[in-house]
């Protein structure tokens, strides 16, 4: 037996996916979008189910939501790659039933690294900065 550990594939995205599969009945089920060139959005309604403090959406809930989007990036891409590394800022809490925006994109690329912006904003007028996170993506199979 080897003690090498197997080279990681990324599978086709699957319909039980926590974030945006249709038919996990547990998870949030947030369809994503391209958004440009480089970038992905996508629509949430902050639902209690999904609550941490009473009345907030969990901080766990909003982070997800960006890496989800910064996976959906490189994938509207054709590239296949993970979050290597993210630091977040949650600016304000997030009430449950407001409506969110989220959207991300990558920035110039780095051979394997892939440099990566995600953002929740409130689907307000003012379209309010509630959370934000700087990541690199590490693409698995590049070009």
């Amino acid at each position: 037996m080897s003690s090498q550990a197997s080279p990681v594939r990324v599978k086709p995205k699957n319909s039980f996916c926590y974030v945006c599969g249709p038919d996990n009945p547990r998870g949030l089920q947030v369809p994503f979008f391209a958004d440009g060139a480089c970038g992905s959005r996508a629509q949430y309604i902050a639902r209690s189910e999904h609550g941490g403090w009473p009345g907030m959406l969990h901080g766990g809930v909003t982070f997800a939501l960006m890496d989800e989007a910064l996976g959906w990036a490189v994938h509207f891409q054709g590239l296949h790659g993970v979050t290597a590394r993210a630091d977040t800022r949650f600016r304000q809490s997030i009430p449950t039933g407001a409506k969110l925006v989220i959207r991300a994109w990558t920035l110039e690329r780095r051979r394997r690294l892939l440099p990566a912006r995600a953002e929740v904003r409130l689907d307000d007028p003012d379209q309010t900065l509630v959370a934000e996170v700087d990541a690199t993506m590490y693409l698995l199979d590049p070009e």
